[in-house]
């Protein structure tokens, strides 16, 4: 089974093509130290290309077997869009070793991005703890960070996702939501946004201290990961997270 020794945030440009964006993801994954989560940007592999919406949700099935097969030795966290019996969603995958083994629909679509003209809410019920290789964790998937319903949800994670398309006007709300988010659930979180011009391009890691490391011109961002960290502070700081 894998474990995880290592946060990884991702930050490239989504480009027209989406087979060189599989490719580059592919490749970031790789240069991933072994044992890592990986985060990248939300729908990294397309954007939000709604012009040609049929061919997002057609590269899904193309681009999923070959993500799987990148994952072993280590966790992804991907988002893509792709059809279900209830029309199409947003949907973040979580791969580990070789495995599917979560998959959490977008419950909080962006008005502002047309995401509700084209997409179908996942259930609110799915934004929970899950846990891989003894870690717990939980996923928030972009605009979903700013409801505060799901912070208290995730508490007592070891480390928070949060893929992100985040709009650039809006960069310092992304800042301060998502160290406010380790600071006050005292966990790791790992955002990871795009380097696209529309968006903010802040991925980092944040530690349960609250001390941030962005990206920057890195486009893999690497941190060891420390659950006695996570304990550490909880002692020092006790507000009641188990």
């Amino acid at each position: 089974m894998t474990t995880i020794s290592n946060l990884c945030s991702l930050l490239f440009e989504t480009v027209s093509s989406y087979e060189t964006n599989l490719q580059t993801l592919l490749e970031l994954i790789n240069r991933c130290p072994k044992d890592s989560l990986v985060v990248a940007g939300e729908v990294c592999l397309t954007g939000y290309d709604w012009e040609n919406f049929e061919a997002m949700l057609d590269f899904a099935p193309v681009a999923l077997p070959r993500i799987q097969e990148a994952s072993k030795n280590k966790t992804v966290i991907v988002t893509l869009l792709e059809r279900d019996n209830e029309g199409a969603k947003n949907f973040a995958y979580v791969f580990s070793d070789g495995k599917v083994v979560r998959k959490q629909a977008k419950a909080q679509l962006f008005k502002f991005g047309d995401e509700h003209k084209y997409l179908q809410a996942g259930s609110e019920d799915e934004v929970v703890l899950f846990e891989v290789g003894g870690v717990k964790m939980g996923i928030l998937i972009c605009f979903e960070l700013r409801f505060k319903r799901f912070w208290t949800a995730l508490e007592g994670a070891d480390v928070i996702a949060v893929p992100s398309w985040w709009g650039k006007l809006r960069e310092q709300n992304y800042l301060t939501l998502t160290n406010a988010l380790a600071v006050m659930n005292q966990c790791y979180v790992v955002c990871s946004d795009n380097l696209n011009a529309e968006c903010n391009a802040q991925s980092g890691i944040i530690t349960p201290f609250g001390t941030e490391k962005r990206n920057g011109d890195a486009t893999v961002l690497v941190q060891k990961f420390d659950k006695k960290e996570i304990k550490k502070m909880r002692r020092y700081m006790d507000v009641g997270i188990a």
